[in-house]
């Protein structure tokens, strides 16, 4: 019995566009925000004026 979503998965897969971004640099990504969000918070960035 062949599966049901089979089709549809791969429909998907061959249309999907934009910017393909691997899983590694999402995780930096979000620990750089994550990081730059506590520091803001303790004002770190108003000794640049920022």
């Amino acid at each position: 019995m062949p599966a049901a979503g089979a089709g549809l998965i791969r429909f998907f897969a061959d249309s999907s566009e934009g910017v393909k971004v691997g899983p590694i640099t999402v995780v930096v990504l979000s620990l750089a925000l994550l990081i730059f969000v506590i520091l803001a918070q303790f004002r770190v960035f108003a000794i640049f004026g920022l």
